[in-house]
């Protein structure tokens, strides 16, 4: 990480846990100060602190000249803490501020740490896409197992397709998770807990490849869109992510998986009405009009209760 008095883009996208694009989004709308030095965009330390700092407790809303100070005076609102890292939480979450009295908070891990950092009270939703080898499911069995005797509930919020990126025309004509095991090409992975690198974990699993066979499995990156530019700029040959992100970058795409993107609520008494909301919200033609904009989603289950314990 840079030790120097600023940072470049890509390491304020690790810092935050959230694709460099965010942060580019972040800087077109003036929240996040940067500047340029040549052709990179950097962003000084105290900035970021800054930033970080005015977000800590939220989207501005306390004593913020952005936050219009109609949050401020009521100290009896609910704040809820939502956990992962696709830009359509980002949305949702923008949805229950503008709509209800609730004061949604981002955390931005993997699907698996989200679904620790519930069992351990630290999280009110969480989105998950873990896949289960051994059943081919998504979702249920890992959230059956971490949240056990805890009753929940899990709502689809899109459905995606996941698979490998590689370089523009393929040059390794790669197919298939087996041939990540081909010694001359150069994987480049994401963090421990996060839904790709338990995917690809798996699909190494069932194909009887060892880790430590694949070249470039511990190089990690946290976010789809990082991976992708990774391999866009020569630095890996292949990587594991979702389709929206080589749309972004300059790479192809090989389709593997149609994963569920789902979103774990628990079923306690405090939860009833953000239950309420989170059904609401998920069904609300404002909200999938947004994400019907977005590329590389698909909505035909948003909304629809997978499982119910």
């Amino acid at each position: 990480m840079n030790t120097n008095s600023s940072y470049t883009i890509e390491e304020v996208s690790q810092l935050l846990r959230v694709s460099k694009l965010t942060v580019y989004d972040l800087i077109k709308k003036e929240e996040l100060p940067a500047y340029r030095v040549g052709r990179q965009m950097r962003v000084d330390v105290q900035d970021l602190e800054s930033y970080k700092s005015k977000n800590k407790t939220g989207t501005a809303e306390k004593g913020s000249p952005h936050g219009g100070g109609t949050k401020e005076s009521k100290h009896d609102q609910r704040e809820i803490v939502i956990s992962g890292q696709d830009m359509v939480l980002d949305i949702l979450s923008k949805y229950i501020e503008t709509h209800t009295d609730l004061v949604p908070l981002r955390s931005y891990n993997g699907s698996l740490n989200s679904l620790v950092s519930m069992y351990n009270g630290e999280c009110d939703v969480v989105s998950t896409h873990l896949f289960d080898g051994d059943t081919g499911d998504y979702n249920v069995p890992y959230v059956k197992h971490i949240l056990v005797s805890r009753p929940f509930i899990l709502i689809n919020l899109v459905c995606r397709t996941a698979g490998i990126y590689v370089q523009k025309g393929n040059p390794h004509s790669i197919k298939s998770w087996k041939d990540l095991a081909n010694p001359q090409i150069t994987l480049v992975n994401r963090e421990k807990g996060s839904g790709a690198r338990v995917l690809l974990d798996e699909q190494l699993r069932i194909n009887q490849i060892a880790t430590n066979s694949v070249k470039g499995y511990d190089k990690e990156l946290t976010s789809h869109f990082s991976v992708a530019s990774a391999v866009a700029s020569g630095q890996a040959d292949a990587g594991v992510g979702i389709e929206n992100a080589a749309k972004m970058v300059n790479v192809d795409f090989i389709p593997l998986v149609k994963e569920q993107y789902d979103l774990v609520i628990l079923k306690t008494k405090e939860n009833r009405e953000l239950l309420q909301v989170i059904k609401d919200a998920v069904n609300a033609t404002e909200y999938r009009s947004q994400l019907e904009q977005l590329k590389g989603y698909d909505l035909r289950m948003t909304g629809k209760i997978l499982y119910e314990s």
